[in-house]
């Protein structure tokens, strides 16, 4: 009696109600409408266990993952972290298919171009990665900086070592040049992080 979008949400619905540690879904968003994939993508972003799943829905894939399994081929699989542009990134190429040729399809029975779907913005995995980590590099450089600072203050330290100076100047410029840019990027993530959570 049912159609096979409420099928799925009613198959999703009960093995969500479960209290599991592990899900493994098969194309999970096939016949979906968009405020039911919206909700999908809340309930597994919060799921506290393991997810495991096959989806063709490259959008879905950047917005919910943490890692992305792809068979590099004689049956090997490669592990990339992040949803699906950051596998692309890191791999720097999409996954090669390599099939038999098929008679091309007349024109008239090609698919129109997929329209991208719309919904809320979601930090990548690099980006939550960034934002964890970011503050401790910049307190590290700044460690840095100010043990460099100290080094230089010793008045004698240019007539005494002269290779020091050198070493502990350069080194100085290096960690301030390093602080800014982990501060504007940190900014950057801390701003757009707003801007999700405020939409």
């Amino acid at each position: 009696m049912l159609s096979g979008g409420e099928r799925a949400r009613l198959m999703l619905a009960r093995a969500l109600a479960k209290p599991s540690n592990v899900l493994v879904l098969d194309e999970p968003t096939n016949d979906l409408d968009l405020e039911t994939l919206d909700v999908l993508e809340e309930m597994l972003g919060d799921y506290a266990g393991t997810i495991l799943l096959i989806s063709h829905d490259r959008d879905f894939l950047d917005r919910v993952v943490s890692a992305v399994l792809v068979p590099e081929g004689d049956g090997r699989w490669q592990e990339y972290a992040g949803g699906y542009t950051d596998m692309l990134a890191q791999r720097g190429e999409d996954i090669a298919r390599e099939a038999s040729p098929k008679p091309a399809a007349p024109k008239e029975a090609t698919a129109p171009p997929r329209e991208p779907k719309a919904g809320r913005r979601r930090l990548s995995f690099n980006e939550k990665y960034a934002l964890e980590t970011l503050p401790g590099e910049i307190a590290a450089l700044a460690a840095k900086i100010r043990d460099c600072q100290e080094r230089l203050a010793d008045p004698g330290l240019y007539a005494r070592d002269r290779a020091a100076f050198d070493e502990a100047s350069a080194a100085l410029a290096a960690a301030q040049a390093a602080l800014t840019a982990a501060e504007d990027k940190w900014l950057e993530l801390e701003i757009l992080r707003e801007s999700i959570d405020g939409t």
